[in-house]
This record gives structure tokens, C-alpha cells and sequence, in this order.
């Protein structure tokens, strides 16, 4: 008797992108998250998250900025120590401080719900060498100030037991991720005068549709439509694979605000 056929594990990653009040993530604010989540063997889109966050203040994180003044009495007034918010990065993003006091959440509340999601789309009895990976345009960026909110909200020892990582020298987890950027420079590096790897310019050069870049929700998209393609080619070097394709997705701009 034939023994009974394993059910394939179904890869997922999560597509993540940031929108920041700066370029440190050791000071600056994160402002907006997206995350998508895909399964590999399709591409096939199994849910999405989004939002802004409302504007809060630095924490003491051991190892990681400067101590606060201790207080010396009960009379001492803690002091306020808040995030960065450039006005260059806010308008790249075209995020405005009112739009995060009205729209944005707590980052801990936030830091919880994508906890959250990552566990409600990730299969059951997933082995440890098959979980979940980030992916991400410049995606050591985005790793950061994903470290920064699980910080903040206590939660990176739940974090690390959800996604494929390691612990560094210093003993911190870090989550394995792909940069589309790498991949781009390894699949696309031939073409002649290609010498940019923005989001932008490989979604033009593989015929990807962007709409409203730089908004976490629309740059994830394209993202994860960016591995899409090149997953494909990857697949059918040498000929084309009949009968398979992978998808990609269209997201629905989720704000009514552009730049020009």
C-alpha cells in the first residue's frame, strides 16, 4: 500500500512598507503601515492591513538612544521627548499631522493588530524552517522601524516567534527579508542603462502599474507585484511553464489626497 501523499506547506511572506516621519528609526516616527500578506506558490493575495499612527513619544529602549533624565523628586515634571516629524518626509508621503491625530492609532494598538495578522495568515503546524518572510524596497528600512514599534509595544519576543530570523551578535532578533532591490539588481542588471532600482522605475520596466507612490498601501502592492514577475520569469527559465501564471494584485487607493 502506497503511503498517504503530505499535504505541501503553503509558503506565505508579508509584504511590509513604511511611511515615516524621518529617516532614523532610532528618532523618527513611523506615520503609516502597510502589510500584505502572499502565498508564494500563487501570489495570490490572502488578506492586507493599513493604517496611520497617531504621533507619539520616544521610549527608552535599552541600547538604543539616550537615557532620559532620571527625576529626582516626585515634583519633577517627566520630560517630553517626541518623536521626529519632518516636514520634507511628511510631504513625500503626503501625510499630514492632522491626518494622523484624526486618522492614526495608538502604536501599540497597532503593533498588536499586525501581531495579529501575521499569526491570522500563517498556516497551522507551519515548520520552523517554512515560516513566514518579510518582503520589502529597501526593506532594511522598513525592518527597522518594525523593531521600533514592536519595541515600543513590548511585543519583539512575540514577533520573533512568528517570522523565519535570528538572533544577531548583540542578541537581537532579525527577521529574514527579501529586497526587491537585490532581486531586481540580480534579474535586471543585463539591461542596458539600467542604472536606477527604485520602485518606480523597475514597476515602468516590468510593466507594473503604480498608483499613488509613496503611500504604504499602493508601494506594497507594487512590491509584491515587482517579486511576482520576476518570480515568474524565475520559474520559466528556458521556456515558458504552460497552464501557470502568478497574480497580480490591484489595490484600491486608500486615501483621496495626491500629489501632483
Amino acid at each position: 500500500m502506497a503511503a498517504p501523499k503530505e499535504e505541501a506547506t503553503v509558503l506565505v511572506a508579508f509584504t511590509l512598507d513604511f511611511e515615516t516621519g524621518g529617516l532614523k528609526c532610532q528618532t523618527a516616527a513611523c506615520t503609516q503601515i502597510s502589510i500584505h500578506a502572499t502565498r508564494l506558490d500563487t501570489f495570490e493575495r490572502l488578506d492586507s492591513y493599513m493604517s496611520y499612527i497617531q504621533p507619539y513619544d520616544q521610549k527608552e529602549v535599552k541600547g538604543v538612544g539616550a537615557k532620559r533624565k532620571v527625576l529626582k523628586s516626585k515634583h519633577d515634571v517627566p520630560e517630553s521627548n517626541p518623536m521626529e516629524y519632518d516636514a520634507k518626509a511628511l510631504t513625500y508621503s503626503a501625510i499630514t499631522m492632522d491626518m494622523l491625530y484624526g486618522m492614526g492609532k495608538n502604536i501599540e494598538v497597532v503593533a498588536a493588530e499586525v501581531i495579529e495578522f501575521i499569526k491570522r495568515n500563517t498556516p497551522e503546524k507551519t515548520p520552523k524552517n517554512m515560516k513566514p518572510f518579510l518582503i520589502g524596497q529597501n526593506v532594511g528600512f522598513d525592518v527597522g522601524f518594525l523593531q521600533q514599534m514592536m519595541a515600543y509595544a513590548g511585543l519583539t519576543g512575540e514577533l520573533s516567534k512568528l517570522l523565519r530570523g535570528q538572533a544577531d551578535f548583540y542578541g537581537n532578533f532579525q527577521p529574514l527579508a527579501l529586497d526587491t532591490i537585490s532581486l531586481g539588481q540580480l534579474a535586471m542588471c543585463h539591461i542596458p542603462n539600467m542604472n536606477s532600482y527604485k520602485l518606480e522605475i523597475m514597476c515602468e520596466r516590468l510593466g507594473i502599474e503604480l498608483d499613488d507612490a509613496h503611500d504604504a498601501d499602493a508601494d506594497v502592492s507594487a512590491t509584491t507585484n515587482v517579486v511576482s514577475v520576476l518570480t515568474q520569469r524565475l520559474r520559466s527559465v528556458g521556456g515558458t511553464i504552460p497552464g501557470e501564471s502568478l497574480a497580480i494584485s490591484k489595490t484600491e487607493k486608500s486615501r483621496k489626497h495626491f500629489k501632483i
